[in-house]
């Protein structure tokens, strides 16, 4: 059996960045005296290329059957363009290398995931064990990173994430190529299994999932600074959230047991609404800030489980590539990307209250849809 401590390894270095990225990026662009809408619009940047990026790189690894040569040469390429974020402070410098950099980053982690779940297929609850690591990485800097940028100061977050990145690029290289070899001679066209209602639902609570999440990425630590919390406290708000999340994923396989996927898809958006509508009302408080950040737990780890699972479920192995870009694309890229500047629109006009209401809302249609046509006992077709 191939070993799984190269992706748990991967996992903790990429999400190690992200846990400098998500809490302190949209600090570190307000210091900088940009807008409200020129920071939604950078912090949309990361989800905006997980529309385009992640099908092309999947079609590609798809086709040449070298996930790993993409791996390791787009994490080179997106550390080497983000060093130079920090260079320049005007707003289409920073643009433009994020842009880049976001095109690269988001390479990687859809083909490292298609592989984990390919080598995970026989017991789909061991995914949830390799994955963890990628939440232990996020503690680890969210919760330290605040105490960092008080020490060095805000200023220094590009060149911290920039070292970040460094590092995924370096645990890339130990990747190793994974092949899935194929139960059936030939698979259909991606179409056919695309166009199924199930599929369709399932992309469509994954686009609502994501929406609800885009303003919580963008503008809750402001929201945070708003009522008073200082950077110390922003990154350990953050932090408790992923820590609930990493207790999910070390469940999983038993969770994974008693419940079905779509049962977790369903409690999931439930999570979330109920999450997002305390947010909006009681952050203030911080005993409530605190309970909403650990449903994150339910909101993304039992999520993101629950998507890669049925789509490991629902897609011929061939198409795994394929699938996992397009599960980005339709989630973090679409949905994540619409949620953030939709709520960079609202926010001047109330803050977070309407912004985080409208986050609720979106979760309830999401459930309203998996309710409907995310039934349990579907099966792809042989």
């Amino acid at each position: 059996m191939q070993s799984l401590l190269p992706f748990a390894g991967f996992y903790f270095t990429y999400f190690t960045f992200q846990g400098m990225f998500s809490p302190f990026w949209g600090l570190y662009l307000e210091s900088l005296s940009f807008s409200a809408m020129q920071i939604s619009v950078l912090m949309a940047l990361s989800t905006l290329a997980r529309i385009i990026a992640p099908g092309f790189w999947g079609w590609l690894a798809d086709k040449s059957g070298r996930r790993r040569n993409i791996i390791i040469s787009t994490s080179i390429l997106s550390a080497a363009s983000f060093s130079l974020v920090g260079v320049h402070h005007g707003f289409w410098w920073v643009f433009i290398s994020l842009a880049v950099s976001h095109f690269f980053w988001v390479a990687a982690l859809p083909l490292v995931e298609a592989s984990t779940a390919y080598l995970t297929r026989e017991n789909p609850g061991r995914y949830s064990r390799v994955r963890v690591w990628g939440s232990i990485g996020f503690v680890c800097l969210a919760a330290g990173g605040g105490y960092l940028l008080d020490w060095w100061g805000i200023g220094a977050t590009p060149w911290i994430a920039s070292a970040l990145l460094g590092g995924v690029a370096l645990v890339a290289c130990s990747v190793p190529e994974v092949k899935p070899v194929s139960r059936n001679k030939q698979a259909g066209p991606i179409w056919a299994t695309l166009k199924k209602p199930a599929v369709l639902a399932l992309f469509a609570c994954c686009f609502l999932q994501a929406f609800a999440h885009g303003p919580y990425y963008t503008f809750y630590s402001l929201g945070l600074k708003q009522f008073g919390y200082d950077k110390a406290a922003v990154g350990v708000l953050w932090a408790l959230g992923v820590t609930f999340e990493v207790g999910v994923f070390m469940l999983m396989p038993r969770i994974m047991r008693r419940f079905g996927l779509e049962t977790l898809m369903l409690v999931s958006l439930l999570a979330a609404v109920l999450r997002f509508g305390v947010i909006a009302t009681c952050l203030p408080v911080p005993a409530l800030a605190a309970a909403a950040q650990a449903l994150h737990a339910l909101t993304y780890a039992l999520h993101h489980a629950a998507s890669i699972g049925l789509i490991n479920r629902m897609f011929d192995e061939q198409h795994h590539g394929r699938a996992q870009g397009l599960y980005i694309i339709a989630s973090f890229g679409l949905g994540g990307s619409g949620g953030g500047l939709i709520g960079g629109l609202v926010w001047p006009h109330g803050g977070v209250l309407p912004t985080f209401a409208m986050s609720a809302c979106a979760a309830l249609i999401g459930v309203l849809v998996c309710l409907r046509w995310l039934k349990p006992g579907y099966q792809k077709s042989k």
